[in-house]
Order: structure tokens, then C-alpha cells, then sequence
């Protein structure tokens, strides 16, 4: 492996570039535990890099408890070293061993989903819906034969930059817009631009839990940031920013996921200038704006920056129509194009035909009073679920939006027991340690009241709760 080689891969440093290549090949099984490892001299030779370069990498690898050394003997490979590396001390996370946590909840049958934090579409105008797609056809007769730009049909993008002109209050072309198949794509395309292993990336906890895996699979060291029914601690996260220069802070600060928290306004601005101080990129992830319970929520992030140092993402799908998975991603036209690009090497755009669907549909006078319909719906359903809730004792803080409760339960109550036995009765949920970058908040779980009927949420937590207290020593 030649030098030219090294420099292509994802660190701008030589030694943590062939850090990466040592552990890499371990982490594959080619070098096998206990097995020796070149030698300095050798491996220096093979990059065309100075002795201390390699030196310096072996340290790494040796402080990271990868491989450990033999006096006069050398470096030899440490087991356990290609188990999945999960744990927060080790700055390098494994791409091979990744798994999506919450998509494997997602994955089992139930009769009673509190896991997914989607709208019944019962709730949805369908008929109203079909209608669209019919006159989508008549508008565009080649749309089957046409695929969008990458960056997303011109026509779509015209539009939604006039809602949130009209809507959020800030001021976009039509070239800072990039249309994406939900949010998870922009979260992802986000993290195969900016982060390289070793970046340093702040995230909520807790957290929407596919951040955290595409986060890690991208090698990122994570640092958390708890959020709490007021907001953040900003003095806090001015000296974590100082301290650790993170590459980019995700958050989630309207009906926040999983908690429903709203950081409130006066918040937000002063995080701008932080970021902007720091030079952090902030990722404003925003998927339930319109899905609150009495007042709007304050603006987003996104409209008090005014030097490129907010990425904001809005998505439609979870409320609007799931199956045409629409989000946008808004950014300064210097990110743009890296993103456009990332993009186009995995597709070549949203569908067009989603992409048309939806402009005429989201934006009818009919939906946008529907929408009126839809929290008040929703609103019925929080109160049915908390109602149900109310005799157990748990805690919680009442979301003002979104699709979420998430309630702590007595430590006493076994988890992992709960959510099997819950699966046995065809109930499912989100265990609060999936949206923990920790791995911790055990006693914690998230309820979604959006996807079942009123009957079913009655039903179905009926249910949750009998289980609880078979499972629970003291009966509560």
C-alpha cells in the first residue's frame, strides 16, 4: 500500500490514516487475535512514511486496547478486537457491524404498534388522495417515463420555498433545496459529506435512534447533549463546543423525538450564535412542525441563521403520505453541491412521480384544512393514551405536538422481560435505551399514540399495562 493510497481514505492525518487501515484489517479477521503485526520498519516502508508516523498509530491502536505489546518482540493483536465496537471510549466504530435497532422493532408484526410514530391512515384523506394521482397523470402524461433531477423537480421546489417563506418566516431559492425520499436520506447523506471517523458529533439524548446508527457507522465520536423539558443547557454545550470542536450538533428541538420536548425560542438564537462561534454546523431535523396542539411552535432554527451554519430538514412523510416519503433538505448553496453530488451517486433523485403527487396534494386548500383535522385527532389520542396511563404511576412530561409519549417507568420493571412478553402479546414499543447514545435509559420507553384508533389505544395499553405489573415485584 503506497502512500498516494493513504491519502484517499477518510482522515486528513497520516498516522490515524494507517490507525484506520490497521484496524480495519483486524476488524475483518485478517490479522487474528494474538497474531503479530508488522513491524514499525515495515510498515513504514510499505506507506513510504517516517518510522514515527506508524509509531504514533500503533500507540493509538495500543491505548484503544486493539493490540498490546511484547517487550522486544512487538505489537500483537488484542482479543476481542473485531468484536462490534459499541462502546463510547473507542473513537472508531465499526461500518461492518452496524444495525439499525429501531428498524428491527419496526420489522415484527403486531397487532398494537405504540413503536411506530407514523399516522393511522385511516386518518388521511384517501379518496381525496386517489383523486391526485389521477390528475398528476392528466397533468404530466410522461411522468412514468421521466426521472427528476437529482437535486429534485424544479417545479416542487418553487413551491415549498414560498411556504416557508409564507409558513417559517425565512427565505430560500429553489437551488438551497434538495428534495430526498424522507428524512433518514438527508440525516445520511449529511453523514457521508461532513463526518470522517474520529469527527466529533453532538447529539441529543436522547435521540431519534437512527442518528445514532448512521452517525456511528460514519466512524463519528459521539458526545451527548441532554435535552430536557426546557430546552438544553446552553452554557453547558458552549463549553462542550469549546472543548471538543465538534464537527456538527443534530438535534431534533420542535416535538422533539422520542420526548415531544420544544426548545423554546429564545433558545434557539443563542444556539445559532454559539454554533456560528465555534463553527459548528447545526442539523435541524423537523418532522412534525405542523402537528401541534393549540399554539404553533416557536420558528425554526433554520430562520434566525444568516451564515450557512444550519442544515434543516423537513419532512412530510410521517403526516402527509407515508407512501410517497417526501422530505427536503435546505442548506447554503456552498454545501449544496457536495450534497447533490452524494446524492446522484446513489440515485437520480426522488421519484418524479412522488415528487408531483405531492406538490399538487400537500398544497391544495383541502389539505391544508385537513391538517387542522389531523391535530385535532391527534390531540384526542394523546389524551386517550395519557388517560389510560394515568393509574400506573409513570411519568411523564405532556408533549404540546408531535407523535410521541415518553414515560419513565419504575426501575423495578424488568425491560428486556417487557418487551418480550409484550411481543408474545402482539404489543410493540421503543426501548428507552435505543435513543440513548449511551446505551443507557433502561427504564425509559417511548409510546407513539398516532398509528392505532381510539379503541385499539385502549385496548392495546390495557394490555401494556396488565403485563407491567405481572412483571413488577411490588404489583404497581
Amino acid at each position: 500500500m503506497k502512500r498516494e493510497i493513504l491519502s484517499n481514505v477518510h482522515s486528513d492525518k497520516l498516522f490515524e490514516q494507517i490507525y484506520d487501515y490497521i484496524l480495519e484489517r483486524i476488524r475483518r479477521g485478517e490479522w487474528k487475535a494474538h497474531e503479530k503485526l508488522p513491524s514499525v520498519r515495515t510498515l513504514a516502508m510499505e506507506f513510504g512514511v517516517h518510522r514515527l508516523t506508524v509509531f504514533k498509530a500503533y500507540q493509538l491502536l495500543k491505548n484503544n486496547q486493539k493490540v498490546y505489546v511484547k517487550d522486544k518482540s512487538g505489537y500483537y493483536v488484542q482479543p476481542g478486537s473485531i468484536l462490534p465496537m459499541d462502546s463510547q471510549h473507542d473513537p472508531i466504530i465499526s461500518a461492518y457491524v452496524h444495525e439499525s435497532h429501531l428498524s428491527e422493532i419496526h420489522q415484527v408484526q403486531a397487532t398494537y404498534q405504540f413503536s411506530k410514530a407514523l399516522l393511522d391512515p385511516n386518518l388521511l384523506p384517501n379518496l381525496y388522495f386517489s383523486e391526485y394521482v389521477k390528475k398528476v397523470f392528466d397533468l404530466y402524461p410522461k411522468v412514468l417515463g421521466t426521472y427528476s433531477t437529482t437535486q429534485g423537480d424544479q417545479e416542487l421546489r418553487e413551491a415549498l420555498c414560498r411556504y416557508f417563506t409564507n409558513q417559517d418566516n425565512f427565505y430560500l431559492t429553489m437551488d438551497e433545496l434538495l428534495i430526498t425520499s424522507g428524512s433518514q436520506e438527508a440525516i445520511d447523506l449529511i453523514a457521508r459529506v461532513l463526518i470522517k471517523p474520529r469527527d466529533t458529533v453532538l447529539l441529543e439524548r436522547p435521540t431519534y435512534s437512527p442518528a445514532i446508527d448512521v452517525f456511528r457507522r460514519q466512524g463519528a465520536k459521539i458526545i451527548p447533549i441532554e435535552i430536557h423539558p426546557s430546552g438544553y443547557d446552553l452554557d453547558e454545550v458552549e463549553i462542550i463546543m469549546q472543548k471538543y470542536k465538534p464537527r456538527l450538533f443534530y438535534l431534533n428541538p420542535t416535538f422533539h423525538n422520542p420526548t415531544g420536548y420544544t426548545v423554546p425560542a429564545e433558545q434557539r438564537k443563542r444556539l445559532v450564535d454559539i454554533a456560528h462561534k465555534y463553527q459548528c454546523l447545526l442539523i435541524e431535523d423537523d418532522p412534525c412542525r405542523d402537528i401541534y396542539f393549540g399554539k404553533e411552535p416557536p420558528l425554526p432554527i433554520f430562520s434566525y441563521d444568516t451564515e450557512g451554519y444550519v442544515i434543516y430538514i423537513r419532512s412530510f412523510s410521517k403526516y402527509v403520505a407515508p407512501g410517497l416519503s417526501i422530505a427536503s433538505l435546505a442548506c447554503h448553496p456552498s454545501l449544496m453541491k457536495f450534497f447533490v453530488s452524494a446524492k446522484s451517486l446513489s440515485d437520480s433523485g426522488a421519484p418524479l412521480l412522488n415528487q408531483k403527487i405531492f406538490l399538487h396534494y400537500f398544497f391544495s386548500e383541502r389539505m391544508q384544512k385537513h391538517l387542522e383535522k389531523l391535530r385535532i385527532a391527534l390531540a384526542v389520542r394523546k389524551d386517550i393514551m395519557e388517560e389510560e396511563l394515568s393509574v400506573t404511576g409513570w411519568k411523564w412530561s405532556s408533549p404540546t405536538g408531535g407523535f410521541n409519549l415518553w414515560i419513565m417507568l419504575p426501575e423495578s420493571i424488568p425491560m428486556e422481560s417487557l418487551l418480550s412478553k409484550c411481543m408474545e402479546q402482539s404489543i410493540t414499543f421503543v426501548p428507552g435505551s435505543i435513543c440513548d447514545p449511551l446505551r443507557e435509559l433502561k427504564s425509559w420507553i417511548r409510546l407513539s399514540y398516532s398509528y392505532l384508533n381510539e379503541q385499539q389505544l385502549r385496548d392495546g395499553l390495557k394490555r401494556l399495562v396488565s403485563l407491567s405489573r405481572l412483571l413488577c415485584p411490588d404489583g404497581n
